[in-house]
């Protein structure tokens, strides 16, 4: 079970990005809960299930369930409490499913009555995405103008935070109240390869301009020394 000793504060959030839960524990096991939370996404969660995310809490990390629900509010809210029910630290949820769909699912963890309820975080606008995608997918708006009104919407309707890029938090730190989380991912150390990732900061920017939780994968996970490359980036955010 998660240590109740653990600081408040994971600055540094690792994507647990592999193909197999074999893989993804052998990996946690080279890390240290001290120092990270770790994100489960997509791929990991559909080829492992449910008890990959049990395992890694009961490590003693807090875990990310990254699986971005984006549904009718009912099915959100569903999904909301079964991911309550694994323990996780935080769950996520995209801002543009609307106010109805981020209220459902607010009132779903609220309902909870067992363990900690989990952080709800609304996705705004990806950091793969740029300008031009936005408006080839139909949205209005430059990316900081969409950013700010799906932020505004979330904090509206209860969630803890967003994931944005860094290059937003700035804005959304002088609309919300400050114990509302900046979840963000595109940070790189500056030898880092940028790999599918368009709006990147550095750790040190990114706690430079009020972010409270970074999201790290590959330049961690596929380091020699995980554990070392974890603490480059814990130590440069917390540094700054």
């Amino acid at each position: 079970m998660l240590d109740s000793s653990l600081p408040e504060d994971h600055y540094v959030i690792v994507a647990l990005d592999f193909a197999d839960a074999e893989s993804g524990l052998a990996f946690a096991r080279q890390l240290d809960p001290k120092h990270c939370a770790l994100k489960v996404g997509f791929e990991l969660f559909v080829a492992a299930g449910p008890s990959l995310v049990e395992a890694l809490v009961a490590q003693g990390f807090r875990v990310f369930l990254d699986l971005k629900f984006h549904d009718i509010p009912n099915t959100v809210a569903s999904a909301c409490a079964a991911a309550s029910d694994l323990g996780v630290w935080m769950v996520n949820i995209h801002a543009s499913g609307g106010p109805k769909m981020i209220t459902a699912a607010r009132q779903a963890l609220d309902r909870q009555t067992s363990g900690t309820v989990p952080l709800l975080i609304a996705v705004t606008v990806l950091t793969s995405m740029d300008q031009q995608t936005l408006q080839q997918i139909g949205i209005a708006g430059k990316i900081p103008e969409v950013v700010d009104h799906w932020a505004a919407m979330a904090a509206n309707q209860g969630c803890d935070g967003v994931v944005c890029s860094a290059q937003e938090v700035a804005a959304i730190r002088a609309q919300n109240k400050a114990d509302f989380l900046t979840v963000t991912p595109g940070i790189r150390l500056p030898e880092d390869a940028k790999d599918d990732q368009h709006r990147i900061f550095t750790p040190a920017q990114a706690q430079a301009v009020g972010v409270s939780h970074i999201v790290v994968g590959r330049p961690i996970t596929r380091a020699q020394d995980p554990q070392a490359a974890l603490m480059k980036f814990y130590t440069a955010f917390n540094r700054a």
